[in-house]
């Protein structure tokens, strides 16, 4: 009889104190949120449970609807905004893993071969998957000062991987190379899409242009994104005329369309843009728009496939919601949004599963539903949607020179650590010897005796050698030391000048882009 009393009064004193609204579902949390407050049996921190809670809905809407705790907004925005010292790493904590979403190019975690894709299980030797990690935790343990070294064990396709990163001040750019490829064909390469990128790219294409360059090259690859109208203004440089580059359209968000304007730096030249698996959001924004207008050639692998808007909201206490608003189209109705409706761990894996399916490697693996097919707005080409940016022209991954020995010396943080050694060794020796890179590129060869020390200095940190393995990788190592050379000696732009040319990416490229028949002729067949 006592315990029908007690719960009849429970009931009594729950539901007067809840006011009812207009929406039952909400009345439902808020009875569900003073219910556990005011009779749980236990102490309640309703800060956690409150983040927790906003966490778990907008996980369940979409990949990139997100919670940002206030201490942490600052720090998120700083890729586009800033620059900061520690590892050089963007990261998501998806199913309390801390994942590597990109590597910032330049950064030291680059520098050792981490991948985006990776999932960072321990750091210094302490566990940090499944302990409930935020993003402050994960900022306090990957930055410190410059200099200072980072263990951490990472699971890349089921096997742990060991990294040492040195921490070293990250550098925040958008432009990363801008040089010429050949005397007609300028190159630019930008790693993501920030506040000051337009002005850094038509800084460079104005460069370009006074070296009377007749044809461009926009390297995307990698470039996960940024900022809506750095996109849009890039776009603008290529396509003349008021034409529609994007618009925009929501269920709560009336459509919003986004057209080009006077003053084109670029309209009339040959272009070439380039993108990768790692090409997502902005970038696609660009290749959509010069795709669909056949304002120039899109070359490389289908890009990531991230046709999402978010708008920011910021939250009383300084924390914030980046909520997905509305979806974006190219300009023939494409939305390259790829599926996620099976949830956020396959939405992630999807590219590994690019990978085993052998699309990385053959252009006829790709396969998109003919629903999903739609027509460029000047040829009329057969065009792709609701996965990405399928390229003009396909270029396969080339993986022939990388082997686990090359890996493991590259991992192990080996090579780089070499190289600043005999930078610190014969910096003053090589900056008398080549006074321009030009020199330095066409004359400078790693000796001998680097290598060997290098493979001396992997067998002291339990990296067995692999002489076959060192064979095929031997070319490949050694570019690679040399560009990190010239990196040091003259900046990140002579970094890819000289690993570039040995890619077969830009074998392809220089081809197709170089010679006026095969341009046209990709233009009508493809291929």
């Amino acid at each position: 009889m006592r315990f029908l009393i007690l719960i009849a009064f429970v009931l009594v004193i729950a539901r007067p104190s809840i006011g009812q609204t207009k929406d039952p579902e909400v009345d439902k949390l808020r009875l569900a949120w003073q219910l556990i407050s005011t009779f749980y049996v236990d102490s309640v921190d309703n800060h956690k449970m409150a983040e927790e809670a906003i966490m778990g809905m907008l996980e369940r809407l979409d990949p990139h609807s997100v919670y940002i705790p206030e201490e942490e907004v600052q720090a998120m925005n700083e890729p586009l905004d800033g620059n900061f010292e520690g590892v050089g790493i963007e990261f998501m904590i998806l199913k309390d893993t801390l994942t590597v979403v990109s590597t910032i190019s330049g950064g030291p975690s680059e520098k050792v071969g981490l991948m985006a894709g990776d999932r960072i299980v321990s750091i210094d030797g302490e566990k940090v998957a499944g302990i409930g990690l935020s993003n402050s935790d994960v900022f306090d343990l990957l930055r410190g000062p410059k200099g200072t070294e980072v263990r951490m064990t990472v699971l890349r396709n089921r096997k742990k991987l060991d990294f040492v990163v040195e921490r070293d001040e990250i550098p925040i750019f958008s432009l990363e190379a801008s040089y010429l490829m050949t005397p007609k064909t300028g190159y630019i390469k930008i790693s993501r899409f920030a506040q000051s990128t337009h002005q850094e790219f038509t800084e460079a294409l104005l460069q370009l242009k006074d070296q009377n360059i007749e044809n461009l090259v926009l390297d995307l690859r990698g470039n996960g994104g940024g900022y809506l109208k750095a996109a849009l203004d890039i776009a603008d440089e290529f396509i003349g005329g008021q034409r529609m580059l994007l618009y925009t359209d929501g269920l709560a968000i009336p459509r919003s369309e986004y057209d080009s304007g006077p003053g084109d730096l670029w309209e009339e030249g040959k272009l070439a843009i380039l993108i990768d698996e790692g090409s997502a959001s902005a970038s696609e924004i660009v290749a959509g728009a010069v795709q669909d207008w056949d304002r120039g050639l899109i070359i490389g692998r289908r890009s990531f496939g991230k046709g999402l808007v978010q708008r920011p909201f910021s939250l009383p206490d300084g924390s914030e919601i980046r909520l997905t608003i509305a979806k974006y189209y190219t300009p023939s109705g494409r939305c390259i949004q790829k599926p996620y409706e099976d949830g956020l761990k396959e939405y992630h894996r999807e590219i590994y599963e690019r990978f085993q399916h052998g699309e990385m490697m053959h252009s006829d693996s790709v396969h998109l539903p003919d629903s999903l097919v739609f027509s460029t707005l000047v040829k009329e080409r057969k065009v792709f949607g609701g996965g990405g940016i399928v390229p003009d022209v396909f270029v396969p991954l080339d993986t022939g020179n990388y082997t686990d020995y090359y890996r493991d010396l590259v991992a192990s943080g080996s090579v780089n650590r070499l190289v600043m050694d005999k930078l610190d060794e014969y910096r003053d020796q090589w900056n008398a010897e080549y006074l321009a890179f030009s020199e330095f590129y066409e004359q400078f060869e790693i000796p001998e005796e680097f290598i060997s020390e290098l493979v001396e200095r992997g067998d002291s940190t339990g990296i067995a050698y692999k002489e076959k393995q060192l064979e095929i990788s031997l070319d490949w190592l050694k570019l690679q030391m040399k560009a990190l050379i010239a990196r040091n000696l003259w900046s990140t732009s002579e970094y890819y000048q000289t690993l570039n040319p040995a890619i077969p990416l830009f074998q392809k490229v220089k081809r197709v882009i170089n010679n006026d028949d095969l341009y046209s002729e990709v233009f009508e067949n493809g291929n």
